[in-house]
């Protein structure tokens, strides 16, 4: 990327990036550190016009997360509570913002951390 003088670096952290929770110590530490790393390496390639930015997906449907939410893939409810939306997004949801970030219209957005998670960052 530095010898075309341009790129783009999308990383994928998790709503854990910015949240604490009890039963996340570890995921959520590891998390955090993809957003300081995406801050690093924007700021250490901003100048050679590479811009790193991170998605960070809230609940998303999937076995994995099926049982900490209490759900089972038949449920239509019971998600998570503080979740405005009310049930968890299917794994697709996060693509449309990192086709946005892989894209021209991006290019003045680098160090950016950007929740996709159905308004539950907007809580606090």
């Amino acid at each position: 990327m530095t010898k075309a003088g341009r790129g783009k670096i999308i990383n994928i952290g998790s709503m854990m990036s910015i949240f604490g929770a009890s039963f996340a110590g570890p995921y959520a530490a590891s998390k955090g550190g993809i957003v300081q790393l995406t801050k690093a390496m924007a700021s250490a390639w901003a100048r050679d016009h590479i811009q790193v930015n991170a998605v960070l997906p809230g609940w998303i449907d999937t076995e994995l997360t099926q049982p900490r939410a209490g759900r089972s893939r038949a449920s239509t409810s019971g998600w998570s509570p503080g979740l405005p939306t009310a049930a968890g997004a299917p794994a697709r949801t996060s693509r449309g913002i990192a086709v946005f970030l892989a894209s021209p219209a991006s290019d003045f957005i680098t160090g950016t951390a950007i929740p996709v998670d159905g308004g539950y960052s907007v809580q606090g």
